[in-house]
């Protein structure tokens, strides 16, 4: 019974710890920037992105952003997403370090399209 309340309490810190950093690294506004015109880039692998994806999403897989970042235009804006949220951010950091001023993290795709459905 005691393991079982401790395993309890472990995952339910996972989950609020999870949580609190994907609200913190989530940019606010995504739907205004996708109505304003935002390029939504999934940077899930291409089989994982032929699974499902955004409508009109750009695919390029964080395994391969640092040499196919060329592809995309410094003036528009990008929103990153991937399956979880973590790939994204790391792409978004990677697209600043690279020049682009106007990148966002979208986090999840899933949750990103049901936030402009």
């Amino acid at each position: 019974m005691k393991n079982g309340l401790i395993f309890c309490g472990i995952i339910l810190t996972v989950y609020i710890v999870y949580r609190v950093y994907r609200y913190q690294t989530l940019d606010k506004g995504l739907d205004i920037l996708i109505q304003k015109g935002a390029i939504i880039l999934d940077v899930r692998t291409e089989k994982e992105f032929n699974t499902g994806h955004i409508e009109g999403s750009v695919n390029i897989s964080l395994g391969t952003i640092r040499e196919r970042y060329t592809e995309l235009n410094r003036d528009k804006t990008y929103i990153t997403v991937c399956s979880h949220g973590l790939r994204s951010i790391k792409a978004e950091k990677i697209l600043k370090e690279r020049g682009f001023r106007h990148v966002h993290n979208g986090g999840a795709w899933s949750d990103l399209q049901g936030l402009i459905k």
